[in-house]
């Protein structure tokens, strides 16, 4: 399984604090056997958060790709000022603790746009979420026009990595960041888009078509 560059630190001393309570309970025994009961699972989990496992699916300029694994909370028109001026669609995706949080870009193009907003860690799930929430977005000029993906933190999550810079190739389902641990990621996309997936649908990044524009 390949582990998220990200991860590897918290892999280390997730396995450390697994073995000195094993250690610890094999020499001293009591109480540290229930710290290693406790810790052996979280220790186990650590790795299988940070996975970033191969993704193959459709590619193509009319597709739009889920750019987070997750849930859909929320889909529908908004205006967004910062990158497109005026009024898009706006898909939300959901990621919980269990979710692979590699983030991937929906489609090629150029970075184009890339700003980063400090704030609160509400429930991601909330619609505000997307305007309050410490926030990172990545602008792609894309052959249907301009597309932004919005990182945004959640309860949970401390820490956004986002690998775009402006003037880097966007390349359709490759990486683009990853958030720790658990939050929500929103595609803004032009109104021309005919949207695929509906509220509570579960999506892959890099996979499942979130929208298409028509030939």
């Amino acid at each position: 399984m390949r582990l998220a560059p990200e991860g590897r630190p918290f892999v280390v001393v997730a396995l450390i604090v697994v073995t000195v309570c094993i250690g610890a309970g094999l020499i001293l025994g009591r109480w540290w056997w229930g710290l290693a009961t406790v810790a052996a699972p979280i220790g186990a989990w650590v790795p299988w958060f940070f996975r970033d496992p191969d993704r193959e699916g459709p590619r193509g300029d009319r597709l739009a790709l889920a750019p987070a694994d997750g849930k859909v909370v929320s889909v529908g028109p908004i205006a967004e000022p910062t990158y497109h001026g005026g009024e898009v669609t706006r898909i939300s995706i959901f990621m919980n603790v269990f979710d692979v949080h590699v983030n991937r870009y929906p489609t090629d193009g150029a970075v184009t746009h890339r700003s980063y907003e400090p704030g609160a860690f509400l429930n991601a799930t909330l619609d505000k979420a997307s305007e309050r929430n410490e926030r990172s977005s990545v602008g792609v000029e894309s052959p249907h026009g301009r597309v932004l993906v919005r990182q945004i933190a959640g309860l949970v999550a401390r820490r956004i990595v986002t690998d775009a810079n402006v003037g880097d190739a966007a390349r359709q389902g490759e990486r683009l960041g990853i958030i720790r641990f658990g939050s929500r990621v929103d595609t803004f996309l032009p109104a021309s888009a005919r949207v695929c997936v509906k509220v509570g649908d579960r999506t892959r990044a890099g996979v499942t078509i979130i929208a298409e524009w028509m030939p």
